[in-house]
C-alpha cells in the first residue's frame, strides 16, 4: 500500500512538473517561435518598431515560411508583394533589387519592417489600422477612412468591410498579445 502511495505522488509530481515545461517551454517555442530573431530585433531596432510586432505579422502572414508565398503572389516571411518590395527597394536605396529576393529571410524581414514603419507613420501611430494597410493595401484603407460606414473620426476604423482584413487585424493583435506575454525579453 505505502509503495502505490509514492508511485501515485511521483506521477502527480511528474504531471506537474510536464504541464510546467509545456506552459513555459512548449508553448511560447513551439507556438509562439522567434525564429529570425537576429533579423527582426536589427531591424525593429532600426524602424523604432516592437519586436512582438514583427513576429506576430510574421506568424499571421507566413508561419515563418520563408519560401511560403500567396496565392495573390505575397512572398516570403512577411508575405510582401513583387511591387511592394520593388517601391520600397527604390526608397530605401536597395541596389540591385530583384523580387525573388524576398525570399530571403534577411531581405523580407528588412523591406517588412521599413513598410510597417511607413504605414504606422502614416496612420500616426495607429497599428490596427496600419496593419489593415498592410493586408488590403493603402488605397482601400484609405477609401475606408473617408467613409462614415466604416470610419466615424477619418482616423480610426470602426469596422472593415474585408472579412479576411478583419480577421487578419484581430488576429495579428491577438499574436502579438501572446508573444508579450510568453516573451517577456521582447
Amino acid at each position: 500500500m505505502r509503495k502505490s502511495v509514492k508511485l501515485a505522488a511521483t506521477a502527480v509530481i511528474l504531471l506537474l512538473l510536464g504541464l510546467l515545461l509545456y506552459r513555459f517551454y512548449v508553448i511560447p517555442k513551439v507556438l509562439y517561435p522567434t525564429k529570425y530573431s537576429d533579423f527582426v530585433e536589427r531591424y525593429s531596432e532600426e524602424y523604432e518598431l516592437e519586436e512582438t510586432v514583427v513576429y506576430a505579422v510574421i506568424k499571421a502572414e507566413s508561419g515563418f515560411d520563408a519560401s511560403d508565398r500567396s496565392r495573390t503572389g505575397a512572398r516570403g516571411l512577411m508575405q510582401i508583394m513583387p511591387e511592394t518590395g520593388e517601391w520600397a527597394a527604390e526608397l530605401m536605396g536597395m541596389s540591385e533589387y530583384d523580387s525573388e529576393m524576398l525570399y530571403d529571410p534577411e531581405t523580407n524581414i528588412h523591406i517588412g519592417c521599413w513598410y510597417l514603419r511607413y504605414l504606422l507613420d502614416m496612420y500616426e501611430g495607429n497599428l490596427p489600422t496600419a496593419l489593415a494597410a498592410y493586408n488590403a493595401g493603402l488605397g482601400n484603407v484609405s477609401k475606408w477612412l473617408v467613409n462614415p460606414e466604416y470610419s466615424k473620426d477619418g482616423e480610426n476604423l470602426d469596422s472593415v468591410p474585408y472579412t479576411e482584413t478583419d480577421g487578419y487585424v484581430k488576429k495579428t493583435l491577438k499574436y502579438m498579445e501572446k508573444y508579450e506575454k510568453y516573451h517577456e525579453e521582447l
